[in-house]
């Protein structure tokens, strides 16, 4: 995993890529990676990024439930292609917090897939949303 210079959508953190390649566990009856598959490499995204920028304490006081998932599919991933998936931290409205992912084709850097997820930060005690302090607000735009 690494952090990379492209950010189109002026988080104030650079982007965030992981690297993933296409298995045969996530090809579907059409022939590609199936739907789900992109959701969740969005999902993976999303924690290991939270993950590289936080401390253990806290990942332990706080917590994120999607609250949405906006993916638009624009082209296929085969068996065997590398993809890179790639996140940026967007606009904070209340207690929604935006994520932006694209996914990408290694070898051409052909857009797979794009999506926007809104996020709520919660106490990990209580289970209830939760303003994020401010070390961790500054995280988004």
């Amino acid at each position: 995993m690494q952090i990379s210079a492209d950010n189109p959508f002026n988080s104030p953190l650079p982007a965030f890529d992981m690297i993933r390649e296409v298995q045969s566990a996530d090809i579907d009856a059409l022939g590609h990676v199936n739907n789900v598959v992109y959701v969740a490499w969005i999902n993976d995204v999303a924690i290991a990024h939270w993950n590289s920028l936080t401390t253990t304490a806290m990942r332990e006081a706080m917590i994120w439930v999607a609250l949405r998932h906006e993916v638009d599919y624009k082209a296929e991933a085969l068996l065997g292609d590398t993809v890179i998936v790639r996140t940026w931290t967007g606009a904070a409205r209340g207690l929604r917090y935006a994520r932006h992912t694209r996914i990408l084709r290694a070898r051409d850097q052909a857009l797979l897939a794009e999506g926007l997820t809104h996020w709520c930060p919660m106490n990990a005690l209580t289970r209830k949303p939760a303003r994020p302090p401010s070390e961790i607000a500054a995280l988004f735009g």
